[in-house]
Formats: structure tokens, sequence, C-alpha cells
């Protein structure tokens, strides 16, 4: 088991990564006015009942008393994922997106990651949903749609090194695919090793396929696959050199032109 503390990866094609920032905003918000910290436990149960992903109610072996009824089920695929049971199931998860998302965020564009997170978020419902659709007991937390970040992370920058936290006490840097290749892996092997486990290891399995798939179709055009090139990034600014300056004839000049430009 491990924790991701930093990676040395920097933006290269957006300044900001206005929105993983903003997921994980709303997430928070969401946990304080929803779960059991700040309002009272009936509130908190009803609202995980309502919001919550419920195979047996998305599969029509149940319905929801209609005070209970919120949104429609369909949107449950989605809404789910903004819901956390406590403060170290948000934390961990938020740990996980505020390290990997910026860079799968800059990779794919703003609308374009947004959309991509949204639907690793349905896809782990979904695979949650299909191993056992007569469930009645809700599934909430972002971990469907960030295994999908981890997943296209893992795709895209293999070869960069993260600080890990190995076995929560030993702070190692390590090249990515190391980490993340043993976490994805255990995700596979704790489904079938575990089905009935308290985590939804279906949700987090789901997520992966998707961010794997999904990466590979949503990604910019000039963004390669498993670190193949360094891309220059769009928000350096390359002038053409200055010209020479003009010397007497019979004069050598010496001073070369050269390229310059401000990194963002």
């Amino acid at each position: 088991m491990f924790l991701p503390l930093h990676d040395a990866n920097s933006l290269k094609h957006i300044k900001v990564q206005y929105v993983t920032i903003s997921l994980i905003i709303i997430n928070v918000i969401v946990w304080l006015f929803t779960g059991p910290l700040l309002v009272p436990e009936t509130f908190s149960n009803a609202t995980v009942l309502s919001l919550g992903y419920i195979p047996a109610i998305a599969f029509d072996y149940a319905q929801l008393t209609p005070d209970l009824v919120l949104v429609p089920d369909e949107a449950t695929y989605i809404t789910y994922a903004f819901l956390h049971g406590d403060f170290w199931h948000l934390a961990g998860n938020m740990l996980f997106l505020w390290v990997f998302g910026d860079n799968v965020e800059d990779a794919l564009g703003h609308v374009r990651y947004l959309i991509f997170y949204l639907l690793c978020a349905a896809a782990g419902a979904v695979t949650h949903g299909l191993i056992d659709t007569a469930s009645e007991t809700p599934l909430i937390g972002a971990s469907g749609a960030i295994s999908g970040v981890v997943a296209a992370y893992f795709l895209l920058h293999p070869k960069v090194r993260v600080w890990v936290l190995v076995l929560f006490r030993i702070p190692l840097p390590l090249p990515a695919f190391i980490p993340l290749a043993f976490w994805i892996g255990q995700q596979f092997f704790m489904l079938v090793a575990d089905p009935e486990s308290g985590v939804s290891w279906g949700a987090h399995v789901g997520g992966i396929i998707a961010g794997l798939v999904l990466v590979v179709i949503l990604r910019r055009r000039d963004v390669p696959l498993f670190d193949r090139t360094i891309v220059t990034p769009r928000a350096v600014r390359h002038v053409e050199a200055t010209p020479a300056i003009l010397s007497p004839v019979g004069a050598e000049n010496t001073r070369k032109p050269t390229p310059w430009g401000r990194p963002s």
C-alpha cells in the first residue's frame, strides 16, 4: 500500500488545473454539508440513500420511498461520486486526485477532462452494479472516477518520478509505473480475492478500464503515451532569432542570435 505525495511533472498546456481544483472543492463542500460531521446522522443517511448509487434501484429490483427521491435514478451514476463516508475516505480520494489529476487535465484539456472524470465515475457505478444487480447497499465515493485518473496517468507518464509513502511510513521517489502498476493490479486481484469486501473493487476496476480507454481517445493530438517524447509547452512563446548586429566590412561578428521565451 502506498500514498502519493508529489510528482515532478510540470503542466505543459494549461496554466492552472481549474477542473481538478474545482472537483476537490465541490467534494469537500458536499462532504461538509451531507456528512455526519456537521449534520444529523438521519439527514446524512437520507442523503446517501437519495444520491448514492444503489444497484437494486438502477436495475428495478427495488424503489425508494417518494420522500427520498431527489434526482432521477440515472443521475446517481454521477452523484454518488461526490459523497464520502468519513474524513479519511474523502482525504484519500482527494489526495490521489490532487497529485495525478492536474497532469491528466493538462493532457486532455479542461472540458474533455471533466467529461473524462464523469464517464469514469459512471463506468465505476456500472461495473459495481453488474457484479451484484440486486444489492441495496448504496455506493458512494469518488474512487471510480479517480481510478480512471490514475490509469490515465499510468499511460501518459509512467517514467515520471513520484514521491510515495510506502507502507504509510517510507517516503521514496519512484518511477510512476512502479507504484501505479502495483495499485492497478491490486484492484483486479482484490476484486477476485475479496468480492464481498466493504470496498467496491468493482467500481475501481470499472474506472480503471474506462480511464485506459478514454485517455487514448480524449487526449490532445500532440500528447504522446508512455512519455515517448517531450512536448513543447504551448504556454512558452518562441520568438524569432534577433538578426545579427551589422559589423564593419571585414570585421568578424561574434554575436549569435538566440531564441528566447518566458514560461508561464
